[in-house]
């Protein structure tokens, strides 16, 4: 063995990165742990540049679909119950990304997923990021579409293209458009509702009788709360990307620690109160937007909720249709970026893993937003409650499988280490626990959708796949005693007491929470260069063959 890997070495020269990949501004440490010499904004900063991302018109055109289609009762309850179970399930997804600055596909790895068994979810992620791309540009190609008469084809492209340069320079660029754009933003979602609210007082008592296309009109039904509910588990999800920013987090400062924690706390698992709030107020101006004339098949759209809004706030007619197309516009562009960010880094992650590659982030912005132009072009728009309560079925059980193993399996069981190690070095491939988990809630809840359970069972799928998840996770661990976590012995210093080390394969320096030692190279390496190490043969952990690895002073 040692023979062996010294006859690699000698073939071996230094790994050498394009220029994509060596500019921090334009990479973002997308497969990497944020360092400290890169998170140089406030905590306020930082949370801003996260619920930022929260101006998305989904929650409108979810909240108007479900009202449409399941009347007011079953809409208004299903979107709270989802809610409650978003925000709590994102306090400690929230939590670990700040405290240990890493994205959520890093955190799942050392979640109970192991190396390889994140690379699914990276995918689930990814998915999550274009499918709502897609949706958001679909509003936004509508809104080009009624306002500036673009045929819709082309209002994708364009809605597609838009977004790209701004999210190239990702959080150095990003931080500074949502900071400025969301005083305005939050000053045009206010006006309208109040307006309404305002010259119509009966528009709430329209609202609460509103029954769409419901079979039981406005009142409530299980089978059709289950399934609203169900749909708006779909935005489970969006913790991935409040985490993506969260992870640029500074570290707590002393006698400053409520200011980090309410930061934390409100553009993590915070995101959706706000999101409920932007749901219910979609199922509002759709009851508005129909009384006003607009069809049912149509009035799940923003761009008509906001026309007939807007019409309240100013007489001229002219001048709510400019209004409302510059907020449907800037919500759009606001949402999109973090989209197509999230998108990038997810990718990024799934590609350096299966290909040993890594040609930059950047790259995979074309790759994302390529993906949601063809759902556009497919108008997915059509058929958005099928793709979202199906989707909600694996998101769920991948994130309730996570939270399981962040606030059962670390801290009451102490089978998890208590720390986030998502180093290739000290994982092995697959962890059961939480990629078993995932798999097989995954699997129960999405045939219960498809009806195998009975009626009940696929309305209530999401809640099905939540559970399982759950309960699978710690039992799982205690019966595999919690082997799977660690390979070897996770040395964040990589063997010394140095807090920059230089890496053995590319020569550049990182922090030591990003080193692990590695014996192929005779030295530290840092994260990337060890997931894109293909000629390794992960002798580092040879141990697990029961080949004694070789020992090496790093």
């Amino acid at each position: 063995m040692v023979s062996d890997v010294k006859n690699i070495k000698t073939s071996r020269s230094k790994r050498v990165f394009g220029g994509l990949v060596n500019n921090p501004v334009l990479e973002d440490y997308s497969l990497r742990y944020a360092p400290s010499s890169f998170r140089t904004w406030s905590e306020y900063g930082v949370a801003m540049a996260a619920l930022g991302g929260i101006a998305y018109m989904a929650d409108q055109a979810i909240g108007g679909s479900l009202a449409i289609q399941f009347g007011f009762t079953n809409a208004f309850w299903g979107i709270l119950t989802a809610a409650l179970i978003i925000f709590l399930t994102g306090i400690p997804i929230a939590y670990y990304s700040a405290k240990y600055n890493v994205d959520v596909d890093l955190l799942t790895r050392g979640a109970g997923f192991g190396y390889m068994g994140s690379t699914i979810t990276s995918v689930i992620y990814a998915s999550f990021t274009f499918i709502f791309f897609a949706l958001e540009g679909s509003v936004m190609s509508q809104a080009f579409n009624i306002f500036f008469g673009v045929p819709l084809a082309v209002a994708y492209v364009i809605s597609s293209l838009v977004i790209i340069p701004l999210v190239v320079f990702g959080m150095t660029l990003l931080s500074v458009l949502q900071k400025w754009t969301q005083p305005i933003w939050i000053t045009l979602l206010i006006i309208p509702v109040l307006a309404v609210l305002i010259k119509d007082p009966s528009s709430i008592s329209n609202w609460m009788q509103f029954a769409g296309k419901s079979p039981s009109g406005a009142g409530f039904n299980p089978l059709l709360y289950g399934t609203a509910a169900g749909i708006a588990l779909s935005l489970i999800a969006q913790i991935g990307e409040q985490a993506d920013y969260l992870r640029f987090m500074p570290a707590k400062k002393k006698g400053r620690e409520w200011m980090w924690w309410l930061a934390v706390m409100a553009a993590g698992p915070g995101w959706v109160l706000l999101g409920a709030s932007k749901q219910l107020m979609g199922s509002f101006f759709s009851s508005v937007a129909v009384t006003h004339g607009t069809p049912l098949a149509t009035a799940n759209q923003p761009v008509h909720m906001y026309i007939a809004s807007f019409g309240y706030v100013f007489p001229s007619a002219a001048v709510a249709l400019t209004v409302a197309a510059s907020f449907i516009f800037l919500s759009q562009i606001k949402i999109n970026v973090t989209n197509a960010y999230s998108g990038s880094l997810s990718w990024s992650n799934f590609f350096s893993r299966i290909l040993h590659v890594h040609p930059g982030r950047v790259i995979y912005i074309f790759f994302n937003v390529g993906i949601a132009l063809a759902l556009m072009e497919g108008n997915m728009f059509s058929i958005l409650g099928t793709i979202l309560g199906f989707y909600s079925n694996v998101a769920v059980a991948w994130i309730g499988a996570v939270v399981a193993d962040l606030v059962i399996n670390k801290p009451i069981l102490k089978l998890s280490p208590s720390y986030v190690e998502f180093k290739r070095a000290h994982l092995y491939n697959f962890n059961p626990v939480g990629f078993g988990s995932m798999v097989i809630a995954s699997i129960i809840s999405v045939a219960a959708f498809f009806g195998a359970f009975g009626a009940y069972a696929a309305a209530f799928s999401a809640f099905i796949a939540l559970f399982v998840a759950f309960i699978c996770s710690p039992i799982i661990a205690i019966l595999t005693k919690g082997k799977y976590y660690l390979a070897r012995d996770a040395q964040y210093h990589a063997g010394t007491h140095h807090d920059i080390l230089t890496c053995s394969s590319c020569g550049f320096e990182y922090e030591k929470e990003d080193m692990a030692c590695c014996p192929h190279h005779e030295g530290p390496i840092c994260s990337l260069c060890c997931s894109l190490d293909s000629t390794c043969g992960d002798v580092c952990k040879s141990e697990i063959k029961g080949v004694p690895v070789k020992s090496i002073s790093c």
